[in-house]
């Protein structure tokens, strides 16, 4: 019955939100709005808790619940919509998390795979999973309990899982212009130190989200302390968030463009080197993914936030299955990751059928000293091999 010993907790019965209140007192609530009645219901708050209303709802709001009773057809609606729209975007999700995880273990599970470039790849599909893991758990959250939006009892936590959330989204951004500007530096400096270069990478990608997440709890804790700093009620707030990644979408869209046109105009010459033919055919088979997310940002980053609800499902369908894309382009697709899977299974599938032959060749390597047996031909390991 929701009751303590300090009084009756405040909850939400689908009609009225009763707040808190001490024993022996008694609340009134109106009619909901949508009856347009000008009536009251009153509650007491006993030792065992909240009493049934009185006058009933019947009666005070002069309206018949029976069986038959229905809400507006918009509040219907809308609920519906919410509803798939919630499960539309778990499931890409879901989906996305499960194959970007599976990429990471990959790329950090082979040594030889372990490079500057792979480095800042495993960074991005750490972005895209904490990005999931919040909104999975500020769904949670969020909706745990309908008191939190009705009676505006919002808990410290749905506040705390908003942050990191915005945060996540953020550094998702910024590790994208981070991917832009390696691949631009790769194809534009010729002489591109990039083991000194990849901690200003992490900076950038984890440290300058943090700032602004900052500067933007600070607004909000001291502005717009209201729910679960989900609203927009000033909008110069919501231009802390907002405002940076418009930067690094535009930004990363430059650097697609630069490299668009350096590509252009090298494979006009003819004296590319081959060392250099190697950086641009990585360049050609990377930026494809630099251009899938600059035009899918670029074409929702302008609208106002107030849109359709086509456009709204449109977005959410995109940005739940990123992961997946990069997952797909970064790693399953990638050509070295192909070469060190089929060469460790080779390798595994040779050590299953001849454990007899192998172990005696093993042995013959202990007593010669000078003769180094391998059962796979050792090629050239190519370093920037294709991705694609």
């Amino acid at each position: 019955m929701r009751c303590s010993k300090r009084g009756c907790r405040g909850y939400w019965d689908h009609l009225n939100c009763w707040p808190h209140a001490a024993v022996g007192e008694t609340m009134s609530q109106p009619c909901p709005r949508f009856l347009h009645t000008t009536g009251r219901v009153y509650r007491n708050c006993t030792e065992h808790g909240w009493t049934e209303p009185f006058p009933s709802h019947e009666i005070a709001c002069e309206y018949a619940f029976n069986e038959t009773f229905t809400f507006p057809f918009e509040a219907h609606r809308s609920h519906g919509y919410f509803f798939y729209v919630q499960v539309m975007y778990s499931v890409g999700y879901a989906i996305s998390t499960t194959s970007i995880t599976i990429a990471t273990v990959t790329l950090c599970l082979f040594r030889r795979l372990h490079c500057t470039r792979n480095y800042i790849h495993i960074q991005l599909f750490l972005s895209f999973i904490l990005r999931a893991t919040l909104i999975f758990i500020r769904d949670a959250v969020l909706f745990s309990s309908d008191d939190h939006f009705h009676c505006d009892s919002y808990p410290a936590s749905c506040k705390i899982v908003t942050m990191f959330s915005n945060y996540c989204i953020l550094a998702n951004y910024s590790w994208l212009l981070a991917e832009g500007h390696y691949l631009y530096s790769l194809v534009s400096v010729s002489l591109f130190s990039q083991k000194r270069h990849l901690w200003w990478y992490i900076i950038l990608g984890w440290g300058s989200p943090m700032v602004i997440i900052i500067a933007w709890s600070l607004a909000k804790y001291i502005h717009e302390n209201k729910g679960c700093w989900e609203t927009r009620g000033y909008e110069w707030i919501w231009w802390i968030l907002r405002a940076p990644v418009l930067l690094f979408i535009v930004v990363n869209l430059l650097f697609f463009l630069s490299i668009i046109k350096i590509i252009v105009a090298k494979l006009r010459t003819q004296d590319m080197h081959g060392n250099e033919f190697n950086q641009y055919k990585l360049a050609k088979s990377t930026f494809l993914l630099v251009s899938l997310f600059g035009l899918h940002y670029i074409l929702f980053a302008f609208l106002p936030h107030h849109v359709n609800d086509i456009w709204n499902f449109i977005e959410l369908a995109f940005a739940s299955t990123q992961g997946f894309v990069v997952a797909v382009l970064y790693c399953f697709l990638n050509g070295e990751v192909q070469h060190e899977v089929q060469r460790r299974w080779r390798r595994w599938r040779l050590k299953q059928r001849l454990p007899g032959e192998a172990r005696h060749q093993h042995g013959s390597m202990g007593l010669g000293g000078h003769t180094q047996v391998s059962f796979l031909p050792r090629g050239p390991f190519t370093h920037h091999s294709s991705l694609v």
